[in-house]
This record gives C-alpha cells, structure tokens and sequence, in this order.
C-alpha cells in the first residue's frame, strides 16, 4: 500500500523497482495521487497516477501507457499514444476509481527516442514499423512489464481490468503475478496519417483493432 505523505523511500514486493515520493496532481482530468518510482535496475523513472481508493486491489481499471514523447507531447498524428493517454485518463477519472502506469524507457517499442525517429524516417520510406524496428537492427516490441507489475503490486492492485489493445501486454502482466480479470479496449477512431501504421500493428503485431478496415490503398 502507498503512504499518503510520500516521504519514504522503500523498495516494492517486485524487486529493482523503488517508490520515492507521493504528490497530489491537479489535471484537466480530474485530481489524481501522482506516485514516483525509479527502476533501479535500468534507471527509468517511472510515475503512477492513482484516481479515487484502489486498495480494495481487485477488477481495477487500468492503463500501463508506454512514453511517447511524439504523441503524448507533440500529439503526432504518426500513432495514437496520446489520444490513447487522454482516453484512459478520462476513464479512469469516470469510473471513480482507477490507475495509470506512464512507463519511461518505452519509447519506440521501447528502443528509444532517437531509433525511433530513425524507424520513422523509414517508415516515410516505405517501410511498415515492423519492418524498420528489425531493418534497425532491433527487435518488433523490446518493452517489459516487470516495473509496471511491480508498481501495481506496490499500489496494492491483485487483479486489473486493462485499458489496451494488446494482448502481449496482459500476458505479461499476468507473467509478473498480476491478474487481468477483462481486457477494456482503448480504440482510437484512425486518421489517414496513422492508418498505415494502425493496420500494421493489427495484423503484423495481434493488436485486436476490430474498428479498422483492410489494407490502406487496397
């Protein structure tokens, strides 16, 4: 369970993930406890923000969003991150109850900022994302869930129901000893400068995006 003042630094259930602070954060969204935790095994800081009391730990509404700095920032039209970020904190702050889990260290499918721009540039080339994340010399998805099931544990979160569209995430999860008892889908309506990159995620990677159509230009 969290401490309400924040001040002490303790390690979780799930080791290499240590909680450091607690704050309350006002949002557009609603008031949320913002609780800080840095991954001392690969140095990631990584922030949950919790809405309402979520100590009960069972069938909690749940969103582990990976960092895109272009879409969550920039709101690029490249992906749909940060519609996905706006979404689940509406929902979350509409369901009274709930958490979200912002991994650092995710960027680009977890390769980081700078391959992830160079995967983009070719991807405007003709590449699909999968096909530049392995022409890079990386693998499709390099993310892990251990630090997101650590928090969780650490929150007192038993079993979740997941704000995602990917599969592989609550296998991992599950993996890591947390429950998800539904997946809640997060769809995103497509825009022409993401359809691409959408449709490839849907049938190159099992994202379950049953709102899309077939091959964009087929």
């Amino acid at each position: 369970m969290i401490d309400i003042d924040g001040t002490s630094r303790t390690a979780t259930r799930s080791s290499g993930v240590e909680h450091v602070v607690n704050v309350q954060l006002s949002t557009e969204y609603g008031e949320f406890l913002a609780v800080g935790y840095l991954d001392t095994d690969r140095g990631d800081e990584h922030m949950a923000l919790v809405y309402g009391d979520v100590r009960s730990g069972d069938d909690v509404l749940t969103r582990v969003h990976s960092e895109c700095l272009t879409g969550d920032a920039f709101g690029s039209r490249h992906c749909e991150c940060g519609e996905q970020l706006s979404a689940a904190l509406r929902a979350v702050a509409r369901e009274g109850r709930g958490v979200l889990v912002y991994l650092r260290g995710h960027e680009g499918r977890g390769i980081g900022l700078l391959a992830k721009l160079r995967a983009m540039r070719l991807q405007a080339e003709g590449l699909d994302t999968v096909e530049a994340n392995l022409a890079l010399g990386y693998p499709d998805d390099a993310r892990e869930y251990g630090a997101a099931a650590g928090i969780l544990d650490h929150l007192g979160v038993r079993s979740v129901r997941l704000l995602s569209n990917n599969p592989r995430k609550s296998e991992a999860l599950e993996q890591h000893g947390i429950r998800v008892g539904a997946r809640v889908p997060l769809l995103i309506p497509p825009r022409e400068e993401n359809l691409s990159y959408l449709w490839t995620k849907r049938e190159r990677m099992g994202h379950l995006l049953p709102h899309l159509g077939g091959l964009p230009g087929a």
